[in-house]
């Protein structure tokens, strides 16, 4: 029998594994949070980046369809993400979100870093001398310019991801590095 006022010990699987948490709020207050805002500037220059790549006619299909790939991708993962919030489903779905939201935003920086290197070679590229199998064509100023401002947006991309990832990681409510302890009691 237990003694009154003494709490029960707890066990040692219930100490090793911290329990999921949501550190965004959920509704239109996500909106609200740094996170929130993050996301919506990915969702803005990666549609951007995604629009602008085909604008442009896809002039270097291999390399611009992987930016493609990544802009598309990186934007529905993003807005599925974001309607996850907004919805109220990270309440009902048993995961820690801080541990998501952290790997979501570094691959999708590791990947969008790479798609903006892969964008600023066909702009820097453009009009080169060609050989008779080369699948780069000449294009137009206007082209150029569109290639032009895909960069600068696949660069803002990435920036607003790993902006997001480093906020993620220091972040004191939502630190996933912080919630990996378990709570210990003092005299331990």
């Amino acid at each position: 029998m237990a003694e009154q006022g003494v709490p029960p010990v707890p066990s040692p699987a219930a100490m090793s594994y911290p329990a999921a948490s949501v550190g965004l709020p959920t509704g239109p207050e996500v909106l609200r949070t740094y996170s929130g805002a993050f996301i919506c500037l990915e969702l803005i220059f990666g549609g951007l980046v995604w629009i602008l790549v085909a604008a442009s006619n896809v002039p270097v299909p291999v390399v611009q369809g992987w930016v493609m790939f990544v802009s598309v991708t990186a934007f529905f993962c993003s807005l599925v993400f974001l309607c996850v919030f907004l919805c109220g489903l990270a309440h009902s779905i048993p995961t820690n979100w801080n541990f998501v939201d952290l790997a979501f935003h570094f691959f999708a920086f590791v990947f969008y870093f790479g798609a903006f290197v892969l964008e600023a070679a066909v702009s820097t590229l453009a009009n080169l001398e060609k050989n008779k199998n080369s699948t780069v064509l000449q294009l137009d100023s206007r082209k150029i310019g569109l290639n032009v401002a895909a960069t600068i947006f696949a660069f803002a991309a990435p920036f607003a991801m790993g902006a997001a990832w480093c906020w993620d990681s220091v972040d004191g409510d939502n630190n996933i590095l912080k919630q990996a302890e378990p709570d210990r009691p003092a005299g331990i």
